[in-house]
This record gives structure tokens, C-alpha cells and sequence, in this order.
């Protein structure tokens, strides 16, 4: 078990860090807007928090229109749910993907980070995220395989971790927005 505390509340900043007027602008997502990404986050914590509870899943669809609110306030269940004993056991399914509960854990830090990046990026917020969690985003490439999104991006010679694993998952470390 691990905790999902530090990227949830990471993530919860850069949501509250998101201005109207960009969520029209593009991510490094290829075809998401910063609302698609901000409903594709509240979707996966939700289908990740009624995992943990081992309830039937209900996504919610699109954007809610009180996305501030919702999307913190899941994070935070997402939290709580996932420091019970009983959200690491068993099967659970995601995505049309069945897998055991504590591999979904480390789905969820790895979408997480790679959304947080995803936002930050897309908005001009800073992410930083500790080597702890790098390592269970590690995990992830080790369950998945090297290249589970496709073929990854070219690595830059000045990258961090945390560029070295976006590209893993086929993004461009030096994506930034066109303004």
C-alpha cells in the first residue's frame, strides 16, 4: 500500500489553477482541450474511488459545471478510499482493462502525474513531484511494459525524471503552449 495524498492534492492545485478562459486551449494530450482533461480526470478518480469501495462504476460524463468543486472533492475521496485496507483487494476494472486492485493504485498514480504534467503544461502552472512517487510511476512502465501508449518520445540531454517518463508515455518533454 501506498498513499495517493501528495499527487491528489498536486493535482487539486493545478485544477484550481485553471482560468476559464483556458479550457478551450490545447494539452499535449493531442486531441484534449484542458476541459476534456479536466473531465477525463474527475472520470478516472471516480471510476478509481467507486473501485475502492468495490461499488458499481458511474463515470460522470463531460465536464460537470462545477468542476472546481467536484474534481477536488473526488480527489480527496479518491484519498480516503484508497487508505483502506480493502480497496487493494481483489480484481477491479477500469477502462474495459481487469486488473488486481493494488496494480489499479499504481494506474492511478501514474495518471495522476502524467495528467498532472498534462495540466500543468497546458495551463503554465509548475509541477513538481517527489522521487517516492516517481518510483511508483515506475511501477507502472514495469507492469505495462516500456511503451504502453506507443512508441515514446525523444528524451531532451537536459531531461528530469519526470520528463524521462512523460516521454515514456509518447509525450514531448519541451511541449509547451503556443500563446
Amino acid at each position: 500500500m501506498f498513499d495517493l495524498g501528495s499527487v491528489a492534492q498536486t493535482m487539486s492545485r493545478l485544477v484550481s489553477g485553471v482560468g476559464d478562459d483556458q479550457l478551450g486551449d490545447p494539452t499535449p494530450c493531442r486531441e484534449w482541450t484542458v476541459a476534456d482533461l479536466l473531465a477525463h480526470i474527475h472520470q478516472f478518480t471516480t471510476v478509481f474511488t467507486q473501485n475502492g469501495h468495490k461499488e458499481a462504476v458511474q463515470p460522470p460524463v463531460g465536464l460537470v459545471e462545477d468542476w472546481r468543486v467536484a474534481i477536488p472533492g473526488q480527489l480527496d475521496a479518491l484519498v480516503r478510499a484508497w487508505r483502506e485496507t480493502s480497496a487493494w483487494q481483489g480484481r477491479v476494472s477500469a477502462g474495459g482493462l481487469e486488473m488486481d486492485a493494488a496494480d489499479q493504485a499504481t494506474v492511478g498514480i501514474e495518471e495522476l502525474t502524467v495528467h498532472g504534467w498534462d495540466l500543468a503544461r497546458a495551463t503554465s502552472q509548475d509541477l513538481r513531484v517527489d522521487d517516492a512517487d516517481l518510483d511508483r510511476v515506475d511501477r507502472f512502465f514495469d507492469l505495462f511494459g516500456p511503451e504502453p501508449f506507443g512508441p515514446a518520445a525523444r528524451i531532451p540531454d537536459a531531461a528530469t525524471r519526470l520528463d524521462g517518463i512523460v516521454a515514456r508515455t509518447g509525450r514531448d518533454p519541451s511541449w509547451r503552449p503556443e500563446h
